[in-house]
């Protein structure tokens, strides 16, 4: 549901035990906009729909965190207005459609609101995400394990998406390999490995924070329908806890580790 708020924090951390050295991120976490930009010329209607955000995500999170003991930061501020999880020269920063959905707020835009969204909500975001890691790193001693939380939609256009969950990455493989493992263990989902989506974004979350400094890491996508309601978001939560536990204690998953990425060098 679309929220303003007052005084508006682009961000929320949830406080952990930091030594465990595990941090949980949620970009899209939530739908909520500033009062001074409406709803961005937008029917309220459009704020429940995963172009706002991640549904289900923010729930899960809470969850987790909760269970695990461990620091989570989440996005406050929905993609619509500018996305958490691309860089700052990445031309899908602020969209202009979404989903078949024109945004009368964000075209035309100058180049003066383009900056004062990167300032005010975006750069902050990421700054409290580089805390959270730095406190994890500080108080454990070593390199946190980074897990990333999504969600996507059953559909896309006429397709009907088979997988329950999708682990995205570009090419650090430590956690990838035994997250998928783990969860495709039981035989109850279908787990997709860089489908429905490509983890290789330059400038994304996770080359930012974890690929080019070396952090092993993971992003997770749940599918939407699953974790639709308390009762789907209690039951991904209590298969996710443990699934993390296990992998935070794998001592390889703590160590700095420079991968290339598929997307090109980094930047000087």
């Amino acid at each position: 549901m679309y929220v303003s708020m007052h005084n508006f924090q682009p961000f929320e951390i949830i406080d952990g035990d930091y030594d465990k050295g595990m941090v949980l991120l949620a970009d899209h976490a939530m739908n909520r906009l500033p009062p001074q930009y409406g709803n961005l010329g937008l029917p309220e209607s459009a704020f429940l729909r995963h172009i706002a955000f991640d549904i289900g995500i923010e729930g899960l999170t809470r969850r987790l965190a909760t269970q695990l003991g461990v620091p989570a930061v989440l996005g406050c501020f929905s993609r619509l207005l500018i996305d958490p999880n691309r860089g700052e020269d990445d031309p899908t920063l602020i969209m202009k459609i979404s989903d078949g959905a024109i945004i009368p707020g964000n075209h035309p835009i100058t180049d003066e609101e383009w900056q004062n969204r990167l300032d005010t909500y975006h750069r902050p975001y990421h700054e409290a995400i580089e805390r959270t890691i730095a406190a994890a790193t500080s108080a454990s001693g070593k390199a946190p394990l980074v897990l990333s939380l999504h969600s996507f939609t059953p559909f896309w256009k006429d397709f009907a998406r088979p997988w329950h969950a999708a682990v995205l990455w570009d090419t650090d493989d430590r956690a990838i390999m035994p997250l998928i493992s783990i969860l495709r263990e039981p035989g109850d989902i279908v787990v997709g490995d860089n489908e429905p989506y490509d983890g290789a974004l330059e400038g994304d979350t996770m080359y930012r924070h974890c690929m080019i400094p070396g952090i092993a890491h993971a992003l997770l996508e749940v599918r939407q329908d699953l974790i639709g309601d308390d009762a789907g978001m209690d039951a991904w939560a209590a298969r996710l806890a443990p699934i993390f536990t296990a992998l935070n204690a794998d001592p390889t998953l703590h160590q700095y580790k420079i991968f290339p990425s598929r997307t090109g060098p980094y930047p000087a």
